[in-house]
């Protein structure tokens, strides 16, 4: 048996949620149903569950533009996070279009029908089922759920305490008075940092080389007085504006002014750590701010268990894993009862859904983006990749509002379907701009974005808010409405001579 609805929706995280809020709003004639992989909704903030779990940009861009962040902090708490998305979900209806448990296997598109066919297994049952829709909309985010990176170290099996991935943070795990290895030194593990130090007898940070690190305030002074004076919605939308411009300009302050900027988070650290504190060796990275992502720490919270010895910095490569620790190459011995390779993820696009179009695989590799959410030659389709440098919602909003005028012009003209037409002239280029580790591991697999719009795969609200505003029919993406049947087209002259 098979279900059919005008749109699927994969994934019931921030953006599937985003996508189901919008869509209903706008296009309240189309069905859909959202399907998750996972036995509850939430996405990323459902599955990352280690000590101090929270977000990396403020939450009044985070949060959706149609709900306000309720909270006073502008660094929202991973449980905070998922009630927010809980109540959304809920005040809106959105949790009755949800089916959880169903994991999306392949999904093909059939030119003659314009109609995808998507094989599902029921987690549940372990039973595969079919549904059939007009328009898939993957909002399964931007990483490998399965499976966490950790590389080959040496010695691995050896060690006799025990190993944990944050990406499958046991919550049982007990690390009161234990000492803890936290490997890396990306936004997770100067997360957990500064909560760990608090029950742990000591925390050592790992890292091969340093990264930047922005001090951020995690307590807004002034939202409470903005509600007061302006009301929650209008002072939500001016925040939230202001939120963004600020974001915007720290971005490109950075890549314009790379050495002053780098001076000033420098600095701040020196601050936070004392003039005795090796800075240089710990918090100078080798690199300019956002040739790899900046960390932003609210209160800089990583900086105070540092400064009072409960917790360590350690700038080297790891030679081998032993029975107590690890051994770096520099000879020291580092001994330990728990270690969390915090050490990233894998990118996978489109959810790693083995797609095909009239029976040819599609590689997404081959494929160029198309206004930062469709795939050059795969029609019917769309997909949220959120900002790299910003939240993550703000594409994502973007993204809904061009997909819903998107259906109301095929609905208008009678168009079945839609798919952008790569232009062999645009040079292709990486579609991530960044010289971090799990971006270098997917070039393999990424997409490419073009020299030029509407191919440019924008890291800007304002450019993209330009370009996926401009006309829905650009010339670039083919729109196509079927021929009409013999029997629809002899439908009038019989009428005529039946008239007669």
């Amino acid at each position: 048996m098979k279900t059919h609805v005008d749109v699927l929706i994969a994934g019931a995280g921030i953006s599937g949620i985003a996508a189901a809020y919008h869509l209903q709003k706008r296009c309240p004639d189309k069905s859909f149903t959202i399907l998750e992989g996972r036995d509850r909704l939430g996405g990323t903030w459902d599955l990352f569950r280690f000590p101090g779990i929270r977000s990396d940009s403020d939450m009044h861009t985070l949060g959706y533009s149609f709900r306000p962040w309720p909270e006073t902090d502008w660094i929202g708490e991973g449980a905070d996070i998922l009630r927010y998305l809980d109540e959304t979900a809920a005040e809106h209806r959105i949790d009755e279009k949800i089916e959880l448990g169903k994991q999306i296997e392949r999904a093909s598109f059939s030119t003659r029908d314009s109609l995808w066919t998507v094989h599902v297994r029921d987690k549940a049952s372990d039973r595969l089922e079919v549904y059939t829709c007009s328009f898939f909309w993957s909002c399964m985010g931007y990483y490998r759920y399965d499976r966490g990176f950790t590389p080959e170290f040496a010695g691995l099996k050896s060690f006799q305490g025990r190993i944990v991935h944050p990406q499958f943070w046991d919550e049982s795990l007990d690390y009161e008075g234990k000492r803890v290895l936290i490997i890396g030194s990306g936004a997770t593990a100067m997360t957990m940092l500064p909560v760990v130090a608090k029950k742990a007898e000591k925390v050592m940070m790992v890292q091969r080389s340093p990264t930047y690190v922005l001090a951020w305030a995690r307590h807004s002074r002034w939202k409470s007085f903005l509600n007061f004076v302006l009301g929650p919605k209008l002072a939500h939308r001016f925040i939230r504006w202001r939120n963004i411009k600020l974001m915007a300009l720290l971005f490109e302050s950075m890549r314009r002014f790379p050495r002053f900027t780098s001076r000033l988070l420098i600095r701040q650290a020196r601050k936070a750590l004392g003039e005795d504190y090796d800075v240089e060796t710990h918090f100078t990275p080798h690199y300019n701010p956002w040739d790899q992502r900046v960390c932003l720490v609210p209160d800089g919270d990583i900086f105070e268990p540092i400064a009072d010895g409960r917790a360590e910095v350690v700038t080297d490569r790891i030679e081998t894993f032993t029975e107590r620790g690890l051994r770096l190459q520099a000879g020291r011995e580092l001994e330990a009862d728990i270690i969390v390779t915090a050490t990233g993820f894998d990118l996978l696009w489109m959810g790693g859904v083995a797609l095909d179009v009239d029976g040819k695989p599609f590689d997404v590799s081959e494929s160029m983006i198309y206004k930062g959410c469709m795939l050059s030659d795969l029609p019917n389709a769309a997909f949220v990749f959120g900002y790299i440098n910003s939240s993550w919602t703000l594409r994502a909003e973007l993204v809904c509002d061009y997909v819903c005028r998107l259906l109301q012009l095929m609905e208008e003209r009678g168009h079945t379907r839609c798919c952008p037409v790569r232009d062999p002239s645009v040079e292709g280029r990486p579609a991530i701009d960044l010289t971090a580790g799990y971006v270098k591991r997917a070039e393999g697999i990424n997409p490419s974005q073009g020299s030029r719009p509407p191919w440019r795969f924008n890291q800007s609200y304002a450019l993209d808010e330009a370009l996926l505003g401009q006309p829905i029919d650009d010339g670039t993406l083919e729109l196509t409405t079927p021929p009409k049947t013999p029997a629809a087209r002899e439908l009038p002259a019989r009428a005529e001579v039946s008239n007669a």
